[in-house]
């Protein structure tokens, strides 16, 4: 059995409490030897809920380690959540990247384009493999859709900081090509943002809190496909994570995930 060991910022969040049971069911489906065995938070104590590192780890059955290094060298693999403060994944990862174990971390990627480019670089420097990316890349309504000329992406979430990563990385992951300029701007119920690729194409983003996750297009036929994006988003994605631990493989190419922070960057400053 393999040991996965979680670093958080502070463990009793959403991702760190249904992540176990997530892999667990994944590595049923998939043949695979994985457990969540240690954990790490900065914080003590959830913000959210006021449990504590030690309450989280006997509910989970995990070891709580005393530091990053200590966890680093028990695991096998690496799991960084913190997925709403992505401001902690660049220090996580100087510690993390040490190792030289292979690691995942959550979704927002870094808080900037320039973090997101260090973390890049320091993995280059340590020789770490890892990646990086939101679950809506894995909703299986996105497996076998073909983009026109323009996309429409409409989702929602909390504040458009932490979620308009999701739309970003749909757009990419379906364009694989960079973003050049982007246009957004404050509307009545939330923001909406204009964006134009290197390969010529544009994607319209439409984000309104409490909204589910969809992709529109146009094809040269005339049909409009529209489609949910919603279904195994976060089984494919740990699924996907098992895989890239088993075999060191990436099933895209990494460096989207700079695409998609140079994007969101871009959107989040035309909106100031």
């Amino acid at each position: 059995m393999k040991k996965i060991g979680f670093v958080d910022y502070y463990l009793s969040e959403w991702h760190a409490n249904h992540y176990p049971e997530w892999i667990n069911q994944a590595c049923k489906r998939l043949g695979l030897e994985y457990t969540l065995a240690y954990a790490w938070a900065e914080l003590d104590i959830s913000p959210i809920d006021g449990i504590s590192t030690d309450e989280w780890c006997e509910r989970f059955g995990a070891q709580k380690c005393l530091s990053i290094k200590e966890l680093c060298d028990k695991s096998d693999v690496i799991i960084v959540l913190s997925p709403s403060d992505p401001d902690k994944h660049l220090g996580y990862a100087r510690e993390v990247f040490k190792s030289k174990k292979r690691t995942y971390i959550d979704k927002t990627f870094a808080p900037d384009y320039k973090t997101a480019e260090e973390i890049f670089a320091l993995a280059r420097e340590n020789g770490a493999d890892f990646f990086s990316s939101s679950a809506l890349r894995y909703a299986d309504e996105l497996s076998d859709f073909t983009p026109g000329e323009k996309l429409v992406i409409s989702g929602g979430g909390s504040n458009i900081a932490e979620y308009i990563i999701h739309q970003a990385e749909m757009a990419v992951k379906l364009y694989k090509s960079a973003p050049v300029e982007a246009h957004g701007e404050k509307t009545e119920n939330g923001y909406k943002a204009l964006v134009s690729f290197e390969n010529g194409k544009q994607a319209e983003f439409n984000y309104m809190p409490g909204i589910g996750f969809s992709v529109s297009t146009a094809l040269d036929t005339g049909e409009t496909v529209s489609v949910d994006a919603q279904t195994n988003t976060f089984d494919n994605l740990i699924a996907d994570i098992l895989c890239f631990f088993e075999t060191g493989k990436h099933s895209f190419d990494p460096s989207e995930t700079l695409l998609v922070m140079k994007l969101r960057d871009a959107i989040l400053d035309s909106i100031k």
